[in-house]
């Protein structure tokens, strides 16, 4: 019982009356003492100050008896138990105690000086010193103050006793009661209630435990007749359920799970789980059964009769601790649908075209080609081949021609593979080939040897086909798997553009023209944001009088560290990236507004400004992006020019059509740039509507070359040009006049305009007006 309720609280009050009580006790007793030694001093002040007075005539006059009595007296009032007269020559010492023998407190003293007034003024003539016991916590009190104390200890007695009393019937003994409810229904296992009925706390306390009582009374039932039915589900489901327990042995089955198996349950009772899974799938069961708690596995189970099905657990816990470990398993059959996947997978990185690895089959594959030539000591070679002109095929002979082509070509490329080798379609035309070997360089130029020998004999009797292909050797140029792929696609792209047809190996100037690429699209976005991008001018002259008659716009990069740089790269990379657009639109609107600008100076109010579009420039909204601006600058329509090369027109393209035909309409008029360097020139002049041609300028190099075969050729070809396209009212401008022997030539043959460096050389609208200004003065002061 040393801790009950009951004794924890006699000390919490004990240690309360301690705290609280007791100080204020002591505290009480303390000012009590005060209060009486004040009030003895301020006595024995009085007293001494009447006895200093009476004791200094008979000290003057060394009145010892005088002195004696007067001492007798003083030591008689009240609390004086001793009195001292001393005079200050030593002659009289007078000493009155009433101090018995078995005191042994303390005295505490208090002292005054006799003064005698004389004639010649007050003279010291000794002290009057008197003494009192000091006193303690209790010799001050009153007798008032003791019945006071006395009434006040009662009290507290009283209330800490009744305190205990009624702790001990209102709360120990309902709790007591409770407790031996509870300690009844744990050893006897019914459920016992509480006899104890009241309104408060302990009351509501004791009824809420009644409450639980018959509560869980009523759910043990109910968990008794669930457990029942749960077993009688558990044999009767048509599910494979199992349990097992905390060391895998099967502790119980289901009917339907031996129905599915073929065991029986004596035979499998007890025995471990792992032993009728396949060897292969045993330690993946295992381990995740050891690292999970209500785990999920596929794992093949072995029936009987010794055929294998794939099975789905599903666990989930029936009980855990330290050594009881139960479960309950759901077994399902999914040997159709581990079947059905497996077919997706394979349909997954399948190409559905040609049966090759797709991409996401191929790298894939790559890692475990790169990983296995590790662990062979060999090198990997890795081919990226793509089609030459087979776009050209899909959009003249169909795409259905396309594909077979495709599936004769992967078929003629199987005869070549090695078992160890894998090929891939990436998509559309491109193809990848992974060559392992101990000397994969080698290797893989047999292997581009063999698919040349490929497109030896055509598709079909119309279809020739050739292959770009680009290398690159694991580990030599490539240290992963997605580096491998990428260096490979770049060597592609090196054969591409070294004239397509044929196999490149990855080198690390590659690398650099792919660092310059990356530049200049770095450029490029920097002037879109930073307004590098200016519109050069370059006038087109009358061939007959030189007068400027227009300008074309040229893009200029002007980079505030490079300067200006070369257009052609720029606009290669802008065209690939498609920010083609976004640079056209901004030289667009610079070329216009410095046309506006040159508009002002006299003379050149008629002018007209080319400008060239890249095929992807021809979006709908062209139109009215135009009209907008040549609106805004007060530019007449028909002084725009819109130059269009033959890559725009081969698209055939239903919406660029449209869009050159609502230019046309708007007023602007069309000029065909770089005529007769493409494959069908002069279909264009008839299916499209345009106004001026611009004659190429390697023609016009060549009027005056050096061989005559070649000079006679280009003359004609040019003078037939001219004659064609002004029967059908079309300007004619030769590009690129440098001498004044090619001028005269041109002129001669009829033409009408040209440009070149002979003329003027493009240049900044800024400088370009500055010098037309500076011709049209020197001209008024010649006049």
């Amino acid at each position: 019982m040393n801790n009950s309720v009951e004794n924890r609280f006699f000390a919490i009050v004990c240690g309360a009356l301690l705290v609280f009580v007791a100080p204020l006790f002591v505290l009480f007793l303390f000012l009590s003492s005060e209060r009486a030694d004040k009030e003895i001093r301020d006595h024995i002040s009085v007293l001494l100050v009447a006895n200093a007075q009476a004791l200094a005539k008979p000290l003057w006059d060394l009145d010892e008896d005088s002195v004696t009595q007067i001492s007798a007296t003083v030591v008689s009032q009240g609390a004086i138990v001793k009195v001292e007269v001393r005079d200050q020559s030593g002659q009289l010492d007078v000493s009155q105690s009433t101090i018995p023998r078995s005191f042994d407190g303390q005295l505490v003293q208090v002292s005054r000086a006799i003064i005698y007034n004389t004639v010649d003024g007050p003279k010291n003539l000794g002290s009057i010193s008197v003494y009192y016991p000091a006193l303690g916590l209790f010799s001050g009190l009153k007798q008032e103050e003791v019945v006071f104390i006395s009434i006040f200890i009662f009290a507290v007695l009283t209330v800490f006793g009744t305190a205990l009393i009624g702790n001990r019937f209102f709360v120990i003994q309902p709790l007591m009661r409770l407790t031996a409810a509870i300690e009844a229904t744990r050893q006897l296992g019914s459920r016992h209630h509480v006899d104890w009925q009241s309104n408060d706390e302990m009351g509501r306390l004791a009824r809420s435990f009644n409450e639980m009582q018959t509560k869980l009374e009523s759910e043990e039932k109910e968990l008794k007749l669930a457990h029942r039915r749960a077993t009688d589900i558990y044999n009767l489901t048509p599910a494979m359920l199992f349990s097992l327990d905390e060391e895998d042995r099967i502790t119980a089955v289901s009917d339907y799970w031996l129905l599915a198996t073929g065991y029986n349950r004596a035979a499998v009772i007890g025995r471990n789980f792992a032993d009728l899974v396949t060897s292969n799938t045993r330690d993946k069961f295992v381990k995740r059964r050891l690292a999970e708690s209500g785990m999920t596995v596929t794992v093949k189970f072995v029936c009987l009769d010794g055929r294998t099905m794939d099975v789905l657990i599903m666990e989930s816990e029936a009980g855990a601790g330290a050594h009881d470990r139960l479960s309950l398993s759901v077994m399902t059959d999914v040997t159709e649908l581990k079947a059905s996947e497996d077919r997706n997978h394979r349909q997954a990185i399948t190409d559905h075209l040609t049966g090759l690895l797709n991409r996401q089959g191929f790298e894939a594959v790559l890692d475990n080609k790169i990983a296995a030539a590790d662990a062979a000591g060999q090198e990997l070679a890795c081919l990226f081949v793509d089609l030459d002109r087979f776009k050209w095929i899909n959009d003249n002979m169909g795409h259905a021609a396309g594909d077979m082509a495709l599936i004769e070509l992967v078929e003629r490329l199987k005869t070549h593979l090695a078992p160890s080798d894998e090929a891939a379609r990436l998509g559309g035309d491109e193809f990848a080939i992974l060559l392992p070997a101990k000397d994969a360089a080698k290797r893989a130029k047999v292997m581009c040897e063999q698919i040349a020998s490929i497109f030896e004999t055509p598709f079909t009797p119309d279809m020739h086909l050739s292959a770009s292909v680009g290398i690159a050797i694991y580990p030599h140029h490539a240290a992963t798997a997605a580096e491998l792929l990428q260096k490979s696609d770049m060597a592609m792209y090196a054969k591409k553009r070294d004239g397509k047809n044929g196999a490149q190996l990855f080198d690390n100037a590659m690398l650099d023209r792919a660092r310059s690429r990356a530049e200049i699209e770095a450029n490029i976005e920097a002037g879109l944001v930073d307004n590098w991008f200016e519109a050069f001018l370059q006038p087109i002259v009358n061939l007959n009088g030189r007068g400027i008659a227009g300008f074309e716009a040229l893009m200029r990069l002007n980079h505030p560290q490079k300067g200006l740089m070369p257009p052609a790269e720029i606009i290669s990379v802008a065209e690939e990236t498609a920010k083609i657009v976004r640079v056209g639109n901004v030289i667009m609107e610079k070329a216009i507004a410095n046309l506006a600008k040159i508009s002002r100076i006299s003379g050149m109010q008629d002018t007209y400004l080319a400008i060239n579009f890249s095929p992807l420039q021809f979006e709908p909204a062209l139109p009215a992006r135009l009209a907008a601006i040549v609106g805004r600058h007060g530019i007449r329509p028909e002084r725009i020019v819109v130059e269009i090369t033959e890559a725009v027109l081969m698209h055939d393209n239903p919406q660029i059509r449209m869009i050159v035909t609502e230019l046309r309409r708007f007023g602007c008029r069309i000029a065909l740039d770089d005529f007769g360097t493409g494959y069908s020139s002069l279909s264009y002049l008839n299916r499209f509507p345009v106004d001026i041609i611009k004659i190429d300028q390697s023609f016009t190099r060549a009027i005056n070359d050096g061989d005559d075969d070649v000079r006679q050729k280009s003359r004609m070809l040019i003078e037939g040009i001219t004659t064609l396209s002004h029967k059908m009212n079309c300007t004619v401008i030769a590009e690129g006049i440098e001498t004044e022997e090619e001028c005269r030539t041109l002129h001669q043959m009829g033409l009408d305009y040209g440009q070149g460096y002979l003329f003027h050389r493009p240049q900044h609208a800024t400088a370009l007006i500055e010098q037309l200004v500076g011709s049209q003065s020197a001209v008024a002061r010649a006049s």
